[in-house]
C-alpha cells in the first residue's frame, strides 16, 4: 500500500473548528498539518492512499455543505 498526500482547502470561518475535531480524534495511521493561508488554511491529509483520498474528500463536503 502507498502512502499518499491530498489537501483540503478551508475557509478562515471553519478552520478553527476542522482543527478542534481533529486535534481531539485519534486520526492515525493518517496524519494531518495545516498551512494558513489568507482566506481560510489548506489541510494536509497524508497516509494510506485510499484513507488520505476519503478524507480529503469527506472534509471537502463538510465544508460545501455545513
Amino acid at each position: 500500500m502507498s502512502d499518499a498526500t491530498y489537501i483540503a482547502f478551508v475557509p478562515t470561518a471553519k478552520r478553527d473548528r476542522l482543527r478542534q475535531i481533529l486535534q481531539t480524534e485519534d486520526t492515525k495511521p493518517l496524519a494531518w498539518r495545516e498551512r494558513r493561508t489568507m482566506f481560510g488554511s489548506e489541510f494536509y491529509f497524508s497516509g494510506p492512499s485510499s484513507l488520505a483520498r476519503k478524507a480529503q474528500a469527506y472534509v471537502a463536503e463538510w465544508v460545501i455543505t455545513g
